[in-house]
């Protein structure tokens, strides 16, 4: 059984749904899995259906979180949003955001450190 300081990515998906309801989101879905991968969660606001990559790490020493969202992953991330808009058409205006989670105890961090950034990659 791994220790309780260890990441754990519902736990962070967690923390980050929590930041974006403060800020007037509504979540939609969370953890939407297609064969192409998986979107952590799809949130709303009055102007964007927005699709959430979640990136959760101790600390940004070694590089920052967004900087694992590489080319594939959006890639993955596009194809499993296109399904999702085919299956839930809306007339939101589709947008991909990042939420970095640090959190430099595990999920004992009473308060970790939370970056929102919109419109992440087109």
């Amino acid at each position: 059984m791994p220790g309780r300081d260890n990441l754990t990515g519902a736990w962070g998906e967690e923390k980050a749904a929590e930041f974006l309801r403060k800020r007037r989101y509504q979540l939609v879905a969370s953890r939407y899995r297609t064969r192409f991968g998986e979107i952590d969660l799809i949130a709303r606001d009055r102007n964007y259906l927005v699709f959430v990559e979640v990136k959760l790490r101790k600390s940004a020493s070694f590089a920052q979180a967004r900087e694992y969202v590489d080319r594939r992953k959006q890639d993955r991330l596009r194809l499993s949003a296109e399904i999702y808009l085919a299956e839930h058409p809306t007339d939101l205006q589709p947008r991909f955001d990042v939420v970095e989670v640090y959190a430099p105890q595990g999920v004992d961090t009473p308060r970790p450190e939370i970056i929102h950034l919109e419109d992440a990659f087109q």
